[in-house]
């Protein structure tokens, strides 16, 4: 991990938590950019390990396997420095995902309305615990069960409204206002 002058750990990723839908792998892909920083995706690291795409892998292994998997890749993505890191929606189901992710990356969640998901993966047959029942009171009822579990992030942004471009730019600003705080900090110990 990288270090400051005082000798202290920074954190150098930016890891992206929240519901399916709300644009994390989007948002990762350019923010990574603007950042100069390399992007990952768990998904993505999951379905290039397994040689599966995710619902190839829930319907030949379950629910288990994926998890087992996602985290097997959290823990490698965990050890990269100065990299975006996009996670699978219900990677918050775990806490040492969280600890991992956590020790070395600023948390961000990014959320959206119910509807505004709904309208975001209605046409997208690729999440494989959206396919039983009514799809928007299955969302409704996955983002109840998470909204606790997201409040392990630095900072929340609602993308419901928003461009990708708007949701850079609140991004960007936390982090100047986080990485100011932690200035601010570091000299009131010195």
């Amino acid at each position: 991990m990288t270090e400051d002058k005082a000798g202290e750990m920074m954190k150098t990723n930016i890891v992206l938590v929240g519901f399916m839908g709300t644009g994390k792998t989007a948002v990762g892909k350019r923010l990574a950019a603007v950042l100069n920083k390399e992007f990952y995706d768990t998904d993505q690291e999951v379905e290039a390990v397994t040689n599966m795409t995710i619902p190839q892998l829930f319907a030949k292994y379950g629910e288990v396997r994926f998890r087992s998997e996602e985290q097997l890749a959290i823990k490698r993505l965990s050890q990269k420095e100065n990299c975006v890191i996009a996670t699978g929606g219900s990677m918050v189901l775990d806490k040492e995902n969280i600890e991992m992710l956590a020790e070395k990356g600023i948390i961000i969640c990014l959320s959206a309305h119910p509807q505004v998901i709904y309208e975001r993966v209605k046409r997208r047959n690729n999440r494989p615990l959206l396919k039983k029942g009514d799809l928007y009171e299955t969302i409704v009822e996955l983002m109840k069960q998470r909204e606790e579990l997201y409040k392990c992030a630095d900072v929340h942004i609602d993308t419901s409204n928003l461009d990708f471009h708007e949701v850079i730019e609140k991004i960007l600003a936390f982090l100047e206002k986080y990485e100011s705080q932690e200035q601010d900090d570091k000299e009131c110990k010195t």
